[in-house]
């Protein structure tokens, strides 16, 4: 039997931003639900970062997401910045550690975050119900109405307020789904069209004719993707990359990928290791100098990138075993060029199964930047993943969902 009692708010998915949304609210004296299909909560939060969970950065700006909108996330993150966060981990006594560029990582695991948020809820005195498949929501003449699958003792749920916190459509094997874009189409709102981001590039075989053997090697590289004109435009990041077999990876692709789009190019300096750096400018240093002049090219470019990588390089030029000193301008030219503007069409992407997160979403244009309330629908609101704000890599995705549910909290 349907309970008659009415919510302040039922939130629809258990992971990072719907628990923190509960706790707050639930702390804010608000009657709070959460309802999830999966058997487990918090997976995603549990696989990420290696197990330990990039839970925030300390640099979470506006300039580090994606949006067709880029002014919308600045009230959210202004409101609840990421050193809120850093101060609540520290009050659980969790140990973390910044790994690189403001990136924090829990020293322990990943577990204590989703503990964290338990805490939170627990603190709030919100009820959690899972495995709960929710099937649809009404609006009826003063409250909303969630429904329940058949066979699940609950029915449907009278609330004033909807939630929706159910994520993206990466890594559909622990559960992601796109039912909150479901929702928004349902109520009529604008949806960004979805497809994978921060996931690995795939390549056929006119990119490496060798692929299998270079497989496993990284190495620091300056990446270009994305046009001007374009939905998110040009970008250019300075991060390693790791070939694998089947195509590239590692931080720098993944930047890359939520800029790329299918049928575009990408472009790569192989020489490049740092901002400050050209790959141009290392290949004429390194190749001018009067010790190399009898080396081969391979040999000279192995100083400087993996050997195995150096000899592919060398052998598509036709300099493989090939005296520097022997080599003409032209060849030297050509060589260069293929070192340091590498232009190749990525086959696509690896898909949601290797996708950190979802690109597009609710449209930001149906959201109250400031509630995330949908404007045309009032009592429902979008927050994480599932609206059309992505981060970097680097915790900015994490940062998002607290700040997002942070701010809805305080609407409810």
């Amino acid at each position: 039997m349907a309970t008659q009692e009415i919510w302040d708010a039922i939130i629809i998915g258990g992971g990072a931003a719907g628990l923190f949304c509960a706790g707050i609210a639930g702390q804010l004296g608000k009657k709070i639900l959460v309802l999830d299909h999966a058997e487990v909560l918090g997976e995603k939060i549990r696989i990420s970062g290696g197990g330990r969970c990039n839970f925030t950065n300390i640099d979470s700006t506006p300039q580090q997401f994606l949006s067709l909108n880029p002014h919308f996330m600045k009230s959210a993150l202004a409101r609840y910045p990421s050193s809120a966060f850093i101060d609540l981990v520290k009050t659980y006594g969790i140990g973390f550690h910044e790994k690189q560029a403001g990136q924090l990582f829990c020293n322990d695991s990943a577990k204590q975050i989703i503990a964290l948020l338990f805490n939170e809820c627990e603190k709030g005195n919100v009820q959690i119900r899972h495995p709960v498949s929710v099937t649809s929501i009404q609006r009826k003449l003063n409250y909303w109405e969630v429904f329940t699958s058949p066979g699940n003792s609950y029915g449907s749920e009278k609330t004033h307020a909807v939630v929706m916190a159910t994520g993206g459509l990466p890594v559909p094997a622990i559960g992601a789904s796109g039912f909150a874009l479901d929702i928004a189409r349902q109520l009529g709102l604008d949806v960004v069209s979805p497809r994978a981001a921060l996931v690995p590039l795939a390549f056929t075989a006119k990119a490496f004719t060798n692929l299998e053997e270079l497989a496993g090697l990284s190495l620091p590289v300056a990446i270009r993707a994305g046009l001007k004109g374009k939905r998110y435009g040009l970008c250019q990041f300075h991060e390693d990359l790791l070939l694998t077999h089947k195509g590239i990876s590692g931080p720098a692709v993944l930047q890359a990928s939520s800029y790329w789009e299918e049928g575009e190019l990408i472009e790569i300096d192989w020489l490049s290791t740092a901002a400050d750096v050209s790959g141009a400018g290392v290949f004429d240093h390194i190749f001018s100098a009067e010790g190399n002049r009898l080396k081969t090219a391979d040999n000279i470019l192995a100083g400087i990138i993996p050997q195995r990588l150096a000899k592919m390089f060398a052998a598509q030029a036709g300099l493989l075993g090939k005296k520097w000193a022997e080599v003409g301008k032209t060849e030297q030219q050509a060589l260069k060029a293929s070192l340091t503007q590498w232009r190749v069409k990525p086959a696509g992407t690896l898909g949601w199964n290797k996708a950190e997160v979802m690109l597009g979403g609710v449209h930001t244009n149906a959201l109250n930047g400031q509630t995330m309330m949908a404007r045309k629908n009032p009592g429902v609101y979008f927050i994480g993943e599932c609206v059309d704000v992505t981060g970097h890599l680097g915790g900015h995705n994490f940062q998002w969902a607290w700040s997002s549910a942070y701010v809805c909290a305080l609407a409810l």
